[in-house]
Parts: structure tokens; C-alpha cells; sequence
């Protein structure tokens, strides 16, 4: 019985393990593998060649979008982590007013696609924006959104949450011991921060920090819709692909080549800086939250609801604005429902491809999930290694490379995906597995094997345990990253755009497409849909697992 049970579970996981690196072969590895060989041709030069780079990194036309992109990515996460790690260290260490809600409203602005707030932005502040015009009557000029400085307000509002969401988690682990024993040798408040506080939780810092860094090189929507100019290397890449006058499939794959080789050298400098230290620590005695009362407890959580305001507000006007009727020259025509009722009518095709595109991704993600996660956590080896690696590679890849790695793979005999839906629900499983399979695994780690023992030692073969137990025990897990990945769907874009056709298109694909027809009313109900959609699903989430979601 024992030697038949575990030939059950010998051939059932080897199955499973072959056909997920298939899989991923096929849809990770190939489309990848085909950019590196389109960018060695040209259509300049016969045969192999580095023309791609060399014109890249000689034409100022080019090397320019990855300077603007570095100084776009380096601001960004300058500035998010000084917003992120001030609101993390006074979330855990004080008792704000409102804590809960500011916690959720936080992740709320995380969730919301920063294209949207780049648009929001552009309704405030743009040249014809509500609060430049009332500015500008009282004599009253403010700084452009437009161009770097907007892109690096609009990212920063957006990502900080990543810093605070990474920091806050580390800063709560923190042994009260080692802060008690500095402020004992004399050390102050601030110094103590600076030499005890802030190393110790450097590895989570470091990994917000390159969220955020990696985040901002792969976004598309927002410097697309502010830039006015200022091409960063998502941009430059779309325009080299889906150029009107004139496309480059070679150069555009040498530009990805480019952009996922910047990702690995980041990830690649935040391995070597933590593997230089030993951040081990035991968690024996959690900081205790300081009791501030009256002026003190409101000059505290002052500037946090300032900054949570700021980043929250993206979603209230995109709210407003869809019940605002306008005429073709702007003028408000009233407040009422026309908006809905227009995309009702004209945009049904896109409300309803976002919803049924994300729910088959997000069933295989589910089935994927389980079946990797336990891989990675109870069959440990040299395959699951490769498995893990190959599952996390999204996380380099831009939506955009993804986009034209697919487009160049599918496009030809004997399997053409290019204008499907298929090739759309693809590049959402690929894009947005690695969160299902992290929260499924990090469940696994700390589910007792005993459990699955327990239940083979009574009989039970190991895939029925595995089946029966083990992936019901996980689904809470599961579902924590899945919801994550069905929020990440809905408002996909960068890889969208690459890849869809007009019976194809998304929500996110048409809220670009109004914008940039100055059609705000439109975009604006389209925004509101996927905002309400996000903030159900989160509270989905929150009652699931009682408040205590690990978003990242």
C-alpha cells in the first residue's frame, strides 16, 4: 500500500512539475528568448549584429530615455522612502488617531493604477486644471504636472506605500531590547533611529526599494500621459512597436533587452548589499506603542493624513468627475448619469473583456498557485529552484517587453495567439501569478506537515491527502494573493496596450484611449468602475482574513 501510494504521488508530481516548466517555457522563456534573438538583426545590416545597441547607446534620441528613466526611478524611490519610512515609524510606534482607516487608505492608493492618478493630476493641475485656474484668478501660478517633476510627484504619491508597507512590517519585528540598550549607552532618539533602527530593517527597506524602483521603469501610462516629451524607456518602447508612421520591432526588442538587464542589475545590487551583513533577529519583545494624548497626538498624525490624503485623492476626483457632463469645448453641461449611460453603450465590449479575461487568469492562477506552492515549499529540489525562478522572472519583465515577447512568439505559424483573447488571459497569468504563489507558499511554510502525515498514516493516498486536506487548508492563503492578482488584472495596462485588438480591448486600455481624446466624463465613470471593483475586492480580503492582509 505505502510503495503504491508513493508511486501515486512520484508520477502525479512529476507530471505536474513538467507540465508547469513547460508552461513556463513556452510562455516565459520563449516570448523572452525571441526578444534576444530579434534584437541581434536589423533591417540595416545583413545577419548577427550589435547595431540595435550600438545606435541605442551613440543616438542621444535613445540613450536619453534610459537617463531620464534612471533619474525618474532614483527620485522616485528617494523621495517615497523619505514619505514611507516617517509614516511607518509613527503608524507602529505611536497610537494615531484613525490608525485602521489610514492603514486601509494606504493600501487603497497602492491598489489604484497610477496611470488614473497621473490623470487625476492632470484634472487638478493641468493647464486647464480645477485647482490651476483657481490659482490663477487670484494670481497665483504653480509648478507644471507635466514633464520629470510631475511623472516623480505622481509615482511618489503612488509607491510610497511600498516603503511603508515593507518598513512598518520589519519595524514591528524589531526587539524593543536593542533601542532600550542604545537609548541606556546614551544614544538619542534620532541617533538611535539612525544607528540601530534603520540598519536592522534595512532588508525590508531595500526590497520596498526596489518595488518602487522596478515599478516606475515598467509603468507606461503615467509618463506617457505626462511626460510631453520627457520619453522614459517603456514609452520609447511603445513608440518604436506601434508607431503609426513607421514600427521597429528590431530596436523596440533591443530596448527591452535593455530595460530587463537594468531590473536584474538592481535586484542583483540589493542581493549583494544585504548578503554583506547578517540581519538575523529574534523577535522576543515587540515594541510597545507610546500613548500620545491632545496636541502631541495630532501634530503626529498630521502630517500622515496630510500624505494619505494626497495619495487617496486621485481616486475621489475620478469619482467626481464621471458624474460631470461636458461639451466638445469643455464647458460643464451638468451633473447627472450621461457618462455611465455612454459607456454603457459604446464601451460594454471593454467593461466586459477586463471582467471575464481577469476571472479565467485568475481560476488558472488559482490551480497553478496550489499545485507550484506546494512544489516550492513541500518538494524541494533542483526543479522546484528552477520553478521558482522562472515564476519570479514577471517581476523583471515590464508589461510592455512581456507584450512584444508574446506579439513576436505567437505571431506565426504554428500557433498564432496575436489579437485573441487567449494571448490577453496569458499575459495576466504570467504577469500576475507570482503574488497568488508567494502569499500560497508563505501559508504552506507555516502549515504543520504533520497535518498531511496524520492523514497518510490513516490511509489516505498522498495526492487525495494533498487534495482533500492540504489544498482546502491552503485556500485562505490562496485567495489572499489571489485577490491581489485579480486587482492587478482588472487594471492591467502596460502589457494590454501592447496586445490588444479592438474586439479585445479593457477597461484600462479605453480609460487611456478617452483621456488622450480629452474625454474626462468617460474616463472618469471607467476609472470609477475599476476604484469601486478594487475597494470590494480589498474588503473582500480584509473580512477574509480579519484585517490582517499582507498585501506585499
Amino acid at each position: 500500500m505505502t510503495k503504491k501510494s508513493k508511486k501515486i504521488q512520484l508520477d502525479f508530481w512529476f507530471f505536474v512539475r513538467l507540465f508547469v516548466i513547460l508552461g513556463l517555457c513556452l510562455f516565459i522563456v520563449y516570448p523572452f528568448y525571441t526578444i534576444i534573438t530579434k534584437s541581434v538583426f536589423s533591417n540595416k545590416v545583413e545577419g548577427l549584429t550589435l547595431y540595435n545597441f550600438v545606435r541605442f547607446f551613440t543616438k542621444p534620441y535613445y540613450y536619453t530615455s534610459l537617463i531620464h528613466s534612471f533619474v525618474v526611478c532614483f527620485f522616485t524611490v528617494i523621495f517615497a522612502t523619505l514619505v514611507g519610512v516617517p509614516i511607518a515609524y509613527l503608524m507602529t510606534r505611536y497610537n494615531i488617531a484613525g490608525k485602521k482607516m489610514l492603514h486601509i487608505g494606504i493600501i487603497l492608493s497602492l491598489m489604484s493604477p497610477p496611470f488614473i492618478g497621473a490623470y487625476s493630476w492632470i484634472i487638478l493641475l493641468g493647464r486647464a486644471g480645477v485647482v490651476t485656474k483657481a490659482l490663477a484668478s487670484i494670481g497665483m501660478n504653480i509648478p507644471t504636472i507635466y514633464g520629470r517633476n510631475g511623472i516623480i510627484f505622481v509615482f511618489t504619491l503612488h509607491l510610497f506605500p511600498y516603503i511603508y508597507l515593507y518598513t512598518s512590517g520589519a519595524m514591528n519585528s524589531i526587539d524593543s531590547s536593542l533601542e532600550e540598550a542604545a537609548e541606556n549607552l546614551g544614544m538619542n532618539k534620532l541617533r538611535r533611529i539612525w544607528s540601530v533602527t534603520l540598519p536592522v530593517i534595512l532588508p525590508s527597506l531595500l526590497a520596498g526599494c526596489v518595488m518602487v524602483f522596478m515599478t516606475c521603469l515598467a509603468d507606461f501610462g503615467t509618463p506617457m500621459l505626462l511626460g510631453e516629451g520627457y520619453t522614459v524607456l517603456p514609452v520609447m518602447v511603445y513608440n518604436e512597436y506601434m508607431s503609426e508612421s513607421a514600427t521597429n520591432p528590431y530596436m523596440a526588442s533591443a530596448l527591452s533587452v535593455v530595460i530587463v538587464s537594468c531590473s536584474l542589475l538592481v535586484l542583483l545590487f540589493q542581493k549583494a548589499v544585504i548578503d554583506r551583513k547578517n540581519y538575523m533577529m529574534s523577535s522576543l519583545r515587540p515594541p510597545k506603542e507610546i500613548e500620545l494624548h491632545g496636541v502631541k497626538r495630532f501634530l503626529a498624525g498630521l502630517p500622515i493624513y496630510i500624505i494619505v490624503f494626497l495619495a487617496f485623492l486621485p481616486q475621489v476626483v475620478v469619482v467626481c468627475q464621471s458624474f460631470i457632463e461636458r461639451s466638445f469645448s469643455g464647458v460643464v453641461k451638468g451633473v447627472n448619469l450621461n457618462n455611465y449611460r455612454s459607456i454603457a453603450s459604446k464601451l460594454s465590449r471593454n467593461i466586459r473583456n477586463t471582467y471575464v479575461y481577469s476571472l479565467v487568469a485568475i481560476f488558472f492562477i488559482i490551480i497553478i498557485g496550489i499545485l507550484v506552492s506546494y512544489i516550492l515549499v513541500r518538494k524541494k529540489g533542483k526543479t522546484a529552484t528552477l520553478i521558482d525562478l522562472m515564476i519570479m522572472f514577471p517581476y523583471v519583465i515590464p508589461g510592455s517587453v512581456l507584450g512584444i515577447g508574446l506579439i513576436i512568439a505567437f505571431n506565426k505559424k504554428p500557433v498564432i495567439l496575436v489579437g485573441t483573447s487567449a494571448i490577453m488571459i496569458i499575459s495576466y497569468i504570467i504577469r500576475k501569478l507570482p503574488y497568488t504563489v508567494r502569499s500560497g507558499s508563505a501559508f504552506l511554510y507555516q502549515m504543520d506537515p504533520f497535518i498531511e502525515e496524520a492523514s497518510i498514516n490513516l490511509g489516505v493516498s498522498p495526492m487525495k491527502t494533498f487534495f482533500a486536506v492540504t489544498a482546502r487548508m491552503m485556500l485562505p492563503g490562496i485567495m489572499s494573493g489571489a485577490v491581489l492578482s485579480w486587482i492587478t488584472c482588472i487594471n492591467e495596462l502596460s502589457s494590454s496596450i501592447m496586445l490588444y485588438s479592438g474586439r479585445t480591448s479593457t477597461i484600462s486600455v479605453a480609460i487611456y484611449q478617452e483621456v488622450t481624446r480629452m474625454s474626462d466624463g468617460t474616463a472618469g465613470a471607467l476609472a470609477t468602475i475599476l476604484t469601486v471593483t478594487t475597494i470590494l475586492s480589498l474588503l473582500i480580503i480584509f473580512r477574509l482574513t480579519k484585517g490582517k492582509v499582507k498585501i506585499v
